[in-house]
């Protein structure tokens, strides 16, 4: 048997030309894998607690006045947050109430916790009070009193 040597030659030019369709073939896949595959968008939310359903008040006293702070809650979810039994003389009296409770509830639905809210220094007080009272509001939805 005897050895045949082979020769194979390869041009520069080809060799360069098929490493960049190699190249882009591999972008072309990965581009594709990227904007097919589903992702979880930012607006979704986790459920992060169970909640019995319900309508859940807190009382606040202001002076002789009571407010009641009321969470509105489904199984996974904290729906909405307002004021009831809400006097004229205590949106009088405390001007920044109504204001702070809406800013509060606002971040509150769109994180789904207490956890992390900003208030401004003007109504740090009032703020802190309606946090207090949506969270004890909360606590009932969660023990399901």
């Amino acid at each position: 048997m005897s050895a045949k040597t082979k020769i194979v030659v390869l041009h520069m030019k080809e060799l360069i030309y098929t490493a960049i369709f190699v190249g882009l073939g591999i972008l072309l896949i990965i581009l594709l894998l990227f904007m097919f595959l589903p992702e979880k968008e930012e607006g979704e939310s986790v459920p992060t607690m169970n909640y019995v359903a319900g309508v859940y008040t807190s009382s606040i006293m202001f002076n002789d006045n009571t407010v009641d702070v009321q969470v509105i809650v489904d199984e996974n979810r904290i729906n909405s947050i307002s004021l009831v039994n809400l006097d004229e003389t205590v949106t009088t009296m405390y001007p920044l109430m109504e204001p702070a409770v809406e800013n509060i509830s606002k971040q509150v639905i769109e994180k789904q916790s207490t956890e992390g809210i900003t208030y401004s220094s003007d109504n740090q007080y009032t703020s802190i009070v309606i946090l207090n009272a949506i969270e004890n509001a909360l606590s009932k939805a969660q023990a399901g009193e």
